[in-house]
């Protein structure tokens, strides 16, 4: 069974990870909007990825005899200055999740929840790669400066991104 203070740190998250999809959803319109299909790609594969982290911490939380309570999701905003800051915005917005990904686990330890402290550690992983994806495209943008030829191979790369979901029954 899960604790009180658990459950309703879990319950949170999954309002931040659907915050999280919202947010690249909105970075997909976005990037649509700007004709860069590729760069949309990109953004709809992580908000998939998104959703199944939502999906796995419901999940978890009923595993253990616990409630879900989904809340209001904030709204994203609609709009950035260029690419460039789009990703800027999805790789600071990643070390923050990173960040609460951290406190939670701090939690299921002060708690002695090794249940939790074991579910979490696939997030610290993915984390890992969350960050470093967004980052590798921050650092290509920043690379190619005012270069359209570049921002258009960009999005031919970043359109060839495919959703992969994770392995049934992994930090279940």
């Amino acid at each position: 069974m899960i604790s009180d203070k658990m459950q309703t740190a879990i319950n949170d998250q999954i309002n931040a990870e659907l915050y999280s999809a919202y947010l690249y959803l909105a970075m997909e319109a976005y990037f649509q909007s700007k004709g860069l299909a590729g760069f949309a790609n990109w953004m709809r594969v992580q908000t998939q990825e998104e959703m199944v982290h939502a999906m796995k911490m419901y999940d978890f939380i009923n595993a253990r005899s616990g409630r879900v309570e989904l809340k209001e999701i904030a709204g994203p905003p609609l709009a950035w200055e260029s690419p460039l800051k789009a990703f800027e915005a999805a790789y600071k917005h990643e070390t923050i999740v990173t960040g609460r990904i951290n406190k939670l686990i701090d939690l299921a330890i002060k708690e002695s929840d090794h249940a939790s402290n074991n579910f979490l550690q696939w997030f610290v992983a993915e984390q890992v790669e969350e960050e470093q994806s967004a980052s590798a495209v921050v650092d290509k943008l920043k690379l190619l400066g005012k270069s359209t030829e570049g921002l258009f191979q960009l999005d031919k790369e970043l359109g060839a991104r495919v959703f992969t979901p994770p392995v049934q029954g992994a930090a279940a």
